[in-house]
């Protein structure tokens, strides 16, 4: 009797211990939850496929898989010649066609104008022969010294002689006068397109050069040396490894908690002695059911937010798939205005 009601007194002893163990942590738990949400996900990272914007065949290729590459850096290069043919013939036709404008500005040389005075001048004097030869012509026909065909064609030559004296005035008058200003007009479109066509032919040109357009690391060589490709056919697979970003996914319970641009502390259990800073970059205005691959089967009902927190990576020790942790502060954590290039400058080994 005296040993169960020891054990009895033991038990409540025991109970009472754990009562106010619970009623310690359990405030001190929740109110670590009010300060703090922790959510977990994987590293994503961006990906460009780098290709050329011109048919042809690779010449040259100047990196490898695994290379760090950096935003402007030569890639890969084209056989440039047909390239370099059509620039030369493109810019033969403007400046043939700059030649043809500007003799149209200068209008026509003094040399012209006079030779087509000389012209007036001669048919002048081929009109007042003429008018000479049909009188004398018709005072003869008339004593009928001469056929009436000699007076025929004696009128015929004076009616030729005025022809000509007007035509050679009139082109007396275009010398003087210049170009028409719609032939100048088309000659000044004229040359504006064959600029169009030296412009595209040279951007052309330059296309033959593939450029990093980020810093990355080439995840992929797809293609080799002697390899004809077309508009939009990948060359390279970059990986844009600073920043990356976590794919994680928020509870609805904590939707209004989270805004965009607050802080975050990311962890992984490949650094577990580092944190590496991030920000909330991305909330999604849809909700989704969990994703069955990372929860549990009692979760995977409830319906989360897809979120992207980003985070700068210069040494590039967050790699693509790995399984972290965040953790983000919701008390004194003010959103800022971030980019995803706010890591761009980053540099690291």
């Amino acid at each position: 009797m005296a040993s169960k009601k020891k054990r009895l007194l033991i038990f409540l002893a025991l109970l009472v211990v754990v009562v106010a163990i619970l009623l310690y942590v359990y405030p001190r738990h929740r109110n670590q939850q009010d300060r703090l949400l922790t959510i977990y996900g994987n590293v994503d990272i961006r990906q460009v496929q780098a290709a050329f914007d011109d048919s042809g065949r690779i010449q040259r290729l100047l990196v490898q898989e695994g290379d760090r590459v950096h935003a402007g850096q030569l890639l890969a290069e084209l056989d440039p010649t047909r390239f370099q043919d059509a620039v030369a013939r493109d810019a033969a036709l403007v400046k043939a066609q700059e030649q043809v404008l500007a003799r149209l500005l200068a209008g026509s040389r003094p040399e012209e104008i006079a030779e087509a005075r000389a012209e007036v001048r001669a048919n002048q004097a081929t009109l007042h022969n003429a008018e000479l030869l049909w009188q004398r012509q018709q005072a003869l026909a008339a004593q009928q010294y001469v056929p009436k065909q000699s007076v025929d064609n004696a009128a015929a030559a004076l009616k030729t002689a005025k022809a000509n004296l007007q035509r050679s005035e009139q082109a007396l008058a275009l010398a003087i006068k210049g170009p028409r200003k719609e032939d100048i007009a088309q000659a000044r479109a004229q040359l504006e397109a064959d600029r169009a066509a030296l412009a595209l032919a040279q951007r052309e040109l330059a296309d033959t050069k593939l450029y990093a357009a980020e810093d990355g690391v080439v995840q992929d060589r797809i293609l080799e040396p002697g390899d004809m490709v077309t508009p939009g056919v990948p060359v390279f697979s970059l990986a844009l490894d600073n920043p990356v970003w976590v794919r994680a996914y928020l509870p609805e319970q904590a939707l209004g908690k989270v805004r965009l641009g607050m802080s975050a502390q990311i962890y992984s259990d490949s650094f577990p002695d580092q944190s590496f800073p991030g920000w909330i970059g991305f909330i999604s205005p849809t909700a989704e059911f969990t994703p069955k691959t990372i929860e549990t089967t009692d979760l995977r009902t409830e319906l989360v937010y897809r979120v992207r927190v980003y985070a700068c990576n210069p040494q590039h020790r967050l790699r693509l798939g790995m399984p972290v942790t965040v953790q983000i502060p919701l008390t004194q954590n003010s959103p800022q205005n971030r980019s995803q290039n706010a890591c761009a400058k980053s540099t690291g080994n």
